[in-house]
């Protein structure tokens, strides 16, 4: 075939290809135009899962009259004028291709007016045919309609599935957006039902309740909010506690600099920081931002914008695993407070704080007893504290042990009940971790080298990371174009497989630009240490030893699980208990 120039609406349909997989993909480009422009409040009408009609109500700045029929041209766009422009995209939308890809396989009604204009004006699209604008009806803001999508492309009409699941792709695409703008004020309809409406969220607390809307509110109530800044980057948002895991990673959320995204340097950097806490197959909830320059980031990456691509991976990497390492280290008893009662109505549980009424004041002869015996065991008439006037330790006091494994104490909120095994476990893990990382990695040289057959780019790879490699204890020479040789491990890894450690820390380094693999299997040795040197099921401590194993619980990092993930302990209010008994009633 000779080579021909492609006609215009084949090209935009050859576009939407890539912009338009399905309603969903509709839905979130033109949702993204919508706030670009400042919209403060959105109304989304959907049809028949979007396949029969697409309608989206802003409020936000408008389009000219003279401006509306290039909006439907491809490559035109007022977010970006040079290349500068593109190096530093702070905008969600910016290639130009939405409107008019979605206008080549559709029917698209566009009515826009801005707040300077005596009235709206507005287009159709049909078949690639644009119509002259004409007046119409309509409040400052813009109101885009799709129908019928697909109507002249039935093969692609075809591949769509049923009207509950197109909505559904809809649905989770309209939550990634409220999430990463909460001050912006949705409501969503499904064949003229309203589906969700969320207000405008300013205070923390309102904020608190959208992510109760969107995430559910057993997530609000186990999430605990953060912000760090370090070196230009900046991470901000909700990490659901240890105890809050999932089976999938089905509730992960990421948005830099507002644009909603998939990253693996991410994902990576946030299992990194869970390691410690969570059992292996589990996975984290959270909703994360994260904000630095522009132009520190490609934003350019992904044809539907899914994906971004950092210039310092590195760096991103490393900021973000240590904010959160940092957030999650104060789960411990007394640690982090509890959320809002105002998110629901359900009983108070919550691991790694109590907030419950301060009529009921602990002053048993168990507690006091327990007291007696603690500042007797620690010799601590240092201990400064007085059971009348309350000052209790977020643990309390012991009371009791119970078959030899749980530790029965006694706060001011009510009973506290603790696993002393697996506290314990934690407690002399932490000691161990910190004598680890406080001092320099031994290398420990092999008395028979290993040899290592890898591809070749994995060799240079090697070349290229020696600095990186010798800084986790390895020195790996090349033999050859496609042979490696380790000469030295980490001394406390002498025994492991050389080969296998080899590869997986290529693997971090190749996908994240950096590897916390020798970490990693340093500290499972650590663990294994410390849960074969903890206290065991079965042995009988005396009072003084529990309540000294409490106190270094509550000044212990990440007490709330031990070294697999399990809870180290749990409480039930006296309220609670009352409910169980039915007192009162």
């Amino acid at each position: 075939m000779p080579i021909l120039e492609l006609p215009s609406h084949l090209i935009n349909q050859i576009a939407a290809g890539e912009v338009v997989e399905r309603p969903a993909s509709v839905v979130k480009e033109l949702v993204e135009n919508s706030l670009d422009a400042g919209a403060r409040s959105l109304h989304i009408d959907i049809v028949a899962g979007g396949q029969k009609l697409i309608r989206i109500r802003d409020d936000g700045s408008g389009i000219t009259k003279d401006e509306l029929c290039l909006a439907l041209s491809r490559h035109a766009t007022s977010k970006i004028s040079s290349l500068d422009d593109l190096e530093a995209v702070a905008s969600l939308g910016f290639r130009g291709e939405a409107l008019p890809s979605i206008a080549s396989v559709a029917r698209l009604t566009l009515c826009s007016r801005t707040a300077e204009a005596n009235s709206a004006w507005q287009i159709e699209a049909d078949g690639g045919v644009v119509s002259a604008p004409r007046p119409a009806a309509h409040p400052p803001g813009t109101t885009v309609e799709v129908h019928d999508l697909f109507y002249n492309t039935p093969a692609r009409r075809r591949f769509l599935r049923t009207e509950r699941t197109e909505f559904g792709h809809i649905d989770t695409w309209l939550r990634r957006l409220a999430l990463s703008r909460p001050a912006v004020a949705f409501t969503v309809t499904h064949n003229r039902r309203t589906v969700m409406r969320l207000a405008a969220a300013v205070t923390a607390e309102e904020c608190l309740l959208r992510l109760a809307k969107i995430c559910g509110e057993t997530f609000a109530e186990q999430a605990v909010f953060f912000e760090r800044e370090t070196d230009g980057v900046a991470v901000a948002g909700w990490i659901g506690l240890p105890t809050y895991n999932r089976s999938q990673p089905d509730m992960q959320y990421w948005f830099v600099n507002g644009r909603s995204v998939r990253d693996k340097t991410l994902s990576h950097a946030v299992r990194h920081a869970y390691r410690d806490v969570m059992f292996h197959g589990r996975f984290p909830a959270y909703v994360l931002s994260l904000t630095l320059d522009p132009a520190g980031v490609d934003a350019n990456a992904h044809p539907a914008k899914h994906e971004v691509r950092f210039r310092d991976g590195r760096r991103v990497h490393g900021v973000v695993s240590q904010a959160i390492e940092i957030a999650l280290s104060d789960t411990r008893p007394g640690g982090h407070t509890s959320t809002p009662r105002a998110i629901g109505s359900g009983a108070s549980y919550s691991q790694g704080s109590m907030s419950l009424p301060g009529s009921y004041s602990p002053g048993t002869a168990a507690v006091r007893e327990s007291l007696t015996a603690y500042q007797a065991l620690s010799g601590a008439a240092a201990l400064d504290i007085s059971v009348d006037r309350g000052e209790i330790p977020p643990l309390g006091f012991a009371i009791a042990q119970l078959a030899g494994v749980y530790v029965l104490a006694e706060n001011k909120e009510g009973l506290v009940i603790v696993d002393m095994h697996a506290a314990h476990e934690r407690i002399l893990y932490e000691k161990l971790k910190r004598g680890f990382d406080d001092k320099a990695l031994v290398r420990q040289p092999l008395l028979v080298p290993v040899t290592v057959a890898v591809a070749e780019s994995e060799a240079e790879l090697v070349e290229q990371s020696a600095a990186v490699l010798e800084k986790l204890g390895m020195v790996i020479g090349r033999a050859g174009p496609t042979s490696l040789v380790v000469r030295e491990v980490p001394a406390l890894l002498r025994n492991a497989d050389a080969e296998a450690l080899l590869r997986d820390v290529l693997s971090d380094i190749a996908q994240a630009g950096q590897s916390n693999r020798v970490e990693d299997v340093c500290h499972d040795f650590l663990a294994t240490m410390a849960c074969h040197h903890s206290v065991r099921a079965n042995r009988s401590l005396t009072l003084g030893e529990m309540n000294a194993l409490l106190r270094e619980m509550e000044n212990t990092e990440r007490a709330d699980q031990c070294n697999h993930g399990r809870p180290t302990w749990t409480s039930i209010t006296m309220s609670e208990l009352d409910r169980l008994f039915l007192r009162g009633r």
